[in-house]
Formats: C-alpha cells, structure tokens, sequence
C-alpha cells in the first residue's frame, strides 16, 4: 500500500509518495493544469488517499481537482503533525504526512461538499457583510461627531431610524437643526428638554458631507448585499433543512438566522464528531489540558470554529436573558465565582452539547 502527502503552498506543491520504505518527492506549480498533472501521477502510482495540511484558501483549489479526479483528500489539523523543531522543510514535511497517513494517525476534518458547502458560502458572507455594515455605521457616526453633529450622544443606538434619516439629510446639504430635529422620533425625551437641537447645530463643510455621502452609499452596498445573502441562505435552508431549522428554533436565545448559520457549519449528521466533547473541542469551546505536577497553568479555550464559536457565543447572550431559562440559571451560578466571558463560554458550550443531543 502506498499512501501520498501534499505539502501546499501558494505557488508550488510538494507531493511525495511513500510506501513504507522509500519516498519519491515532485514538485508541481499550483495553476490546475500542473494539479492534473500531479493527479495523473498519483494515479500511476495506485494511491486512492492523498493527506494535507489546512492551509486556508491555497487548499480548496487542490482539493476540487483531487476530488473530480476520484481522489480522497483528507485534509488534516497542521497542529497535530507538526515535524520536530530544527528539522523542517517541505521535501520532509510532504514525506512526513505521507509517513503518518501510511501508519494511519491521521484523522480527516470536517469540510462539507454539496448543499451543505453552498449554504456555508451564504451564511460567512451574510455574517461578514453585517459585521462590515455596524463598521460602516460606527464611521459615520464618527464623521458627524467631527462635523460637531453629536446625534449618537442623544440616541440608545446608531442603528435607529431616526440616525439614519438625519445622517441621509446631512449627506445630501441638509445642516439646519431646526430641520433636522423634525427627522428624529418624536418621543426621544431630549427633544423635549432642547438638548436634541444642541447635538443637531454642527458646523459641516463641503468636504464632510461629500466624505458622508460616499459612506452612505457604501452602507447601501452593504445593505444590499445582507439581503440578497438572507434570501439566498434562507431559500436553502427552507428546501434542505427545514424541521432541523425549527427544531432549533425551539432553544432559547437561537433565531431562525442563528439556527441556519449553525447547521451551515456543523450539518446536520452527528455521527461524524463521535460525541459532544469532541465536538465542542472542534469549535473551540473547551479549555485546553495544560497541567504540570498537578497544577493547571492555563484554561484558555482551544482554537476551533470560530464562526461557529461567535454564533454560539451570541445565542448564549440570548438564552441567559430569556425568562425561565436554564441557561440564565447556569450563567448566574458560574459569573458568580468566574468571570463573565468564562461564563457566556460555558453556556456556549452547554448550547452546542444541547444541540449535539437533538
């Protein structure tokens, strides 16, 4: 039996092939017709399984080609074969996985192909234009503040609609308070009292407001990109997975969005993670074992997931405000002794088990 070892990087590839004894290294190019050629020589060599590391993005081009070629990639955690200090380089690293997939110490990481990929791609850009957006939203309260428009100061929060009818009005010229102040709710209660038309009287410039109305239009972008995003993920979660999406509905402080953003990254199939407690160390929430003489040095949490590991983190917030909620209870025993990020941690955790056992 042989087995075959891709060291991946930018520009070139590594591909030994090991039968036990002896390694045969090639170096390949990374542009696809150079990644058939390599297949073809995996192929001639009758190996069935090729193992490499995780290397973000250089990765997923390899390992379409591989899998169209009828190839299994087995794409490995790179913490759990490192090569020993002071002898690295990428001939010994390629060898060096072909070596442990040979003695069958490598284990395969979860990367979903199919429905399950396509609803992935939606839900990380839905989230990532979100995230993008609240930047957006923070630079242009940032720039009326410069402008003297302190309208943040007098509002619970920028995302309100009375912020973004003013940030438009000042965009577009707009700059008298009096005015302004019509655009604002009507039961702020500094509207009231004359502190409202304080924070709306700034002293705003040509070059401030033509600076604002290119971060507005920027804000629609994004805008419009959540929606096309929500749709998109939406409609396939309705056709694929909609009793899992309302199953988990059914948990405290997990939405219908956070419900299709977890089954995006963990599928719907347990089996695969083998129990609980591997699956909450795969997404990161489980402190790491570091302990010496009987003594722990550090219950820092591993690294894992960490799309998951954000979501779970803010339906956790979610459940421990819910009424009645056993989470609540858990957080409140645990923040008591611990500190709070411990805490929103553990109910994570408790979360992801909840769902592993549904």
């Amino acid at each position: 039996m042989k087995t075959c070892g891709l060291d991946v990087h930018k520009d070139m590839i590594f591909c030994a092939i090991y039968d036990g004894k002896d390694a045969v290294v090639n170096k390949y190019d990374t542009f696809t017709p150079d990644l058939e050629v390599m297949c073809d020589f995996i192929l001639s060599q009758g190996v069935g399984t090729v193992a490499m590391e995780s290397t973000g993005i250089y990765i997923s081009a390899v390992r379409t080609v591989l899998r169209r070629r009828g190839l299994r990639a087995v794409v490995v955690n790179p913490y759990l074969i490192k090569q020993m200090p002071g002898r690295k380089s990428d001939v010994k690293d390629a060898v060096w996985i072909a070596t442990l997939m040979y003695n069958g110490m490598l284990n395969d990481s979860f990367i979903p192909d199919g429905t399950l990929a396509q609803l992935r791609v939606y839900t990380r850009d839905y989230r990532r234009s979100v995230q993008r957006r609240d930047c957006t939203l923070t630079l242009i309260d940032q720039l009326l503040v410069s402008m003297g428009i302190r309208l943040s100061s007098c509002l619970s929060k920028i995302t309100t609609k009375s912020f973004r009818r003013v940030a438009e009005a000042v965009a577009s010229g707009e700059t008298r308070p009096e005015e302004l102040e019509k655009l604002v709710h009507g039961c702020l209660k500094h509207k009231r009292d004359g502190t409202l038309r304080k924070a709306l009287t700034g002293c705003c410039e040509g070059k401030d407001m033509w600076r604002l109305s290119r971060k507005m239009e920027e804000l629609r972008m994004y805008e419009g990109q959540i929606e096309d995003a929500l749709k998109h993920m939406e409609g396939l979660a309705d056709a694929n997975y909609r009793e899992e999406v309302a199953l988990l509905c059914t948990i405290p402080g997990v939405s219908r969005i956070s419900a299709i953003c977890v089954i995006a990254e963990i599928g719907t199939d347990m089996s695969q993670f083998g129990s609980s407690a591997r699956l909450t160390g795969w997404a990161g929430l489980r402190p790491r074992n570091d302990e010496s003489a009987g003594k722990y040095k550090s219950t820092t949490i591993t690294k894992g997931d960490k799309h998951l590991k954000a979501m779970l983190v803010q339906c956790a917030w979610g459940a421990v405000r819910a009424k009645n909620s056993r989470f609540g209870t858990v957080f409140s025993r645990l923040s008591s002794r611990k500190s709070v990020k411990k805490a929103i941690i553990a109910v994570a955790r408790k979360l992801l088990t909840t769902i592993y056992a549904m």
